[in-house]
């Protein structure tokens, strides 16, 4: 939750409380001191959230995440712990209770606010911002988890506030410390709570903050903090709400401290505020309620205030009959059977589930920010363009085996940020039934049965969400990864109908490209010029891969989570290289890193997209929309026409080029066409290198592709040729985008 100010006072009032400390000395301290026999080693619960902004200090984090990097990074800091003999025990938000919606959303819109500077940087100076300006690539605390339980760690996934969680877990078992950056963590009775933001990660040195060093400074019982949080502020109290307490609270202090000792404000708000907490408590009977009478508050604060503090008592501390927290009924468990409530949220406990837990035991999803220009009108912002896929997600969850018996069908809020939506009430959104070929199976079925049959019908029913159920011939025939990436683009191609042959073509080059890059190599990829669209689209795919996750869970898990991890299919500065490199005309062998086992299997993955989405009515256009280096300002082209890459009145393409069926490029060099020829008999030939004894559609054969030598050729640095007729930076007042149209159902 969080207390304000008192961070600030501890850190600069009350330097007692700040105690530089060792972590493999605390470990080996504790170590001696525990007698019992083959006890495991020190444990340190790690506050993950907490920790995302320090684990991610990658070059790139507009482009959409250097994943593999951070991987990396994940790994050598998860050795450092346990080469000193530390065991690490990881937790993450997994829930945003309903008291603490309304600070959730003051701090959305926050951040968008800070997103909109971003993309103003990107269009107005061509490149990504500084660390002034630094946020997150989206889907971090989604796979994270993920990332930490493939390096062998402990993981769990919260089911109610996190620093609760945290704070029990760390009580319970007599942890060293709570390594954190919350100042929660000093009221609860737990752990030492341990600075991650001051943090030495090579010697392991940090910053504990000292609770009853606090406690002497400010004159309360450790039992007192909770209240003095409360009457500060947190996110279940807001500092709005008390105001007027602690206003008289400052008035007192400095009526009786006519010259007080800590100058600073927000350090004589706390001081202020504590010796009133201090002056409460006049008799025993007043010293166990948890908001004494001698407070006068009307009954609805004094209830609110009862709840903060309530929130702040542990397991086995000793609490008043109204501070038992029972365990609710599922939100929706009269649509599922209790063995799968059971196991949604085991699954979710354990960081092995997404989505599922928060619909059928909530009835609630949410996803933070996502870095989206609100002033680009042509991209559907991400919540819309997946809303169709949750839908049938939901569907799978709470209508499978119930289609036309249901009364009152279950609805889902969704709190999904985006631009322009105020976020003041949450989406309510309906299930749709997924269509599979047998007779309505049951949830159970898809999750807990066995065989050929329900496995394939578990893959049908994940690929029927994103609308190509005829993938699942591929299944087997390609990498699991790969089969995901394409699975993303086809349902992105089909919803997003501004989407262009070039957008295609750099997503799924960087996908097969990907697979041969060592992490070292993807660092090392120069970017001539940021492309603020091309932002746009690393956060989408980004995205589309989390539900992707959540699908797979509903499905049962057709597929293993960690093909669907975006280290596998995603880097950012490899699709932006791919992006700038389409959108110039590159030559496909050039854009496939000269590697014609690669450029084969690319050509292999376009065109079974390309015919599925005929199929469906949707024809990809080629429509080339290269960002150039320096914007210039106009006063006169509209803003379709500065952002499309084509001139404005209807004018000509940016860069001036004959188009011949299927988008290719004329003029492209005759080497270029021919490598591309020789690859495309290559595909279409049976002995080519998927004709390894396989699955046949249409007389052409489809089979596994595992080239034994790869050509990682050069990296991707050309600069793009200067564009005309483009400029970003018309600023001035914009007026109100319109209502982004529904995207269609996948398949419909």
């Amino acid at each position: 939750m969080g207390v304000k100010g008192l961070q600030y006072f501890i850190d600069r009032c009350c330097p007692e409380a700040c105690v530089t400390v060792n972590l493999r000395e605390m470990a080996r301290q504790q170590q001696a001191s525990t007698t019992a026999p083959h006890t495991s080693n020190p444990t340190l619960v790690v506050d993950g959230m907490a920790c995302l902004r320090h684990w991610y200090s990658c070059k790139d984090w507009a482009c959409g995440g250097q994943w593999r990097e951070y991987l990396d990074i994940l790994k050598r800091w998860v050795e450092a712990f346990t080469s000193a003999g530390i065991r690490l025990v990881f937790f993450f938000d997994g829930v945003v209770e309903e008291q603490k919606r309304q600070e959730w959303v003051k701090r959305r819109r926050r951040v968008n606010g800070e997103i909109s500077k971003i993309f103003r940087h990107i269009k107005e100076h061509g490149d990504q911002p500084g660390r002034e300006l630094f946020c997150l690539p989206s889907g971090l605390a989604t796979f994270t988890p993920f990332a930490l339980r493939s390096l062998g760690q402990e993981v769990f996934c919260s089911v109610r506030e996190a620093d609760y969680e945290i704070a029990s877990y760390a009580r319970q078992h007599g942890s060293v410390g709570i390594l954190g950056e919350d100042s929660d963590f000093i009221i609860y009775d737990s752990a030492p709570y341990l600075s991650v933001a001051k943090l030495r990660i090579n010697s392991l040195t940090t910053v504990m903050y000292d609770r009853q060093r606090l406690c002497q400074t400010i004159g309360l019982a450790v039992t007192q903090l909770p209240l003095l949080a409360c009457l500060l502020g947190n996110d279940v109290v807001s500092e709005e709400k008390m105001r007027d307490v602690r206003n008289n609270a400052m008035a007192a202090y400095r009526k009786n401290s006519p010259a007080p000792h800590y100058g600073a404000p927000q350090g004589q708000v706390v001081l202020a505020v504590s010796q009133l907490v201090s002056s409460l408590w006049s008799t025993e009977d007043e010293e166990t309620e948890l908001v004494p009478q001698s407070l006068n508050l009307s009954a609805p604060r004094r209830e609110l205030l009862k709840k903060g503090v309530c929130l702040y008592t542990l397991p086995g501390q000793k609490r008043p009959e109204l501070c038992e927290i029972s365990s609710l009924p599922s939100a929706f468990e009269k649509y599922v059977s209790p063995e799968i409530l059971k196991a949604c949220r085991e699954k979710h406990a354990a960081a092995e589930g997404f989505m599922v837990y928060t619909v059928l035991c909530v009835g609630v999803t949410e996803c933070s920010n996502t870095l989206e220009d609100e002033e680009d009108t042509e991209l559907v912002p991400q919540a819309l363009v997946y809303k169709p896929c949750r839908q049938l997600i939901y569907g799978l969850l709470l209508l499978l085996g119930h289609s036309g018996r249901i009364v009152d069908p279950p609805a889902i809020r969704e709190w999904f940020v985006f631009p322009r939506n105020p976020l003041k009430e949450p989406d309510i959104v309906h299930p749709l039934p997924v269509s599979l070929p047998c007779d309505q199976p049951s949830l159970d079925l898809l999750w807990f049965s066995t065989g050929p049959d329900v496995a394939a019908l578990r893959l049908t029913a994940f690929l029927t969400i994103f609308g190509c159920p005829e993938f699942s011939e591929l299944h087997g025939v390609i990498e699991d990864s790969l089969l995901a990436a394409l699975c993303l683009v086809t349902y992105l191609v089909l919803q997003v109908q501004t989407l262009s042959l070039e957008d295609v073509d750099s997503y799924l080059s960087q996908a097969v490209c990907l697979r041969l890059k060592s992490s070292q190599e993807l660092q090392q990829i120069e970017l001539p010029l940021f492309s603020s669209r091309a932002v746009q689209l690393g956060s989408l795919y980004v995205r589309g891969l989390s539900h992707l996750l959540g699908a797979n869970c509903a499905s049962g898990c057709p597929l293993p989570s960690a093909a669907l991890m975006p280290w596998h299919s995603f880097d950012g500065r490899l699709f932006h290289s791919k992006y700038l490199l389409a959108h110039s005309g590159t030559e496909k062998t050039e854009l496939l890193d000269h590697d014609s086992s690669i450029l084969s299997l690319f050509l292999q993955l376009r065109e079974k997209l390309t015919e599925t989405c005929n199929k469906r009515g949707r024809v990809l256009q080629s429509r080339p929309n290269a960002p150039q280096s320096r914007p210039k300002t106009t006063t006169q082209s509209g803003y379709r026409d500065r952002h499309s890459g084509w001139a404005p009145s209807g004018g000509t393409c940016w860069r001036e080029r004959e188009e011949t069926t299927g988008g290719h490029w004329r003029g492209r060099g005759r080497r270029g066409r021919e490598e591309e020829t020789e690859a495309r008999r290559e595909y279409e030939n049976t002995d080519g290198p998927w004709a390894r004894g396989g699955h046949r559609e249409g007389g052409r054969h489809f089979h596994s592709f595992y080239p034994d030598d790869h050509d990682r050729g050069n990296q991707n640095t050309r600069r793009p040729p200067k564009p005309r007729g483009r400029a970003y930076n018309n600023r001035g007042k914009y007026q109100l985008a319109p209502r982004w149209p529904q995207p269609p159902a996948p398949g419909t």
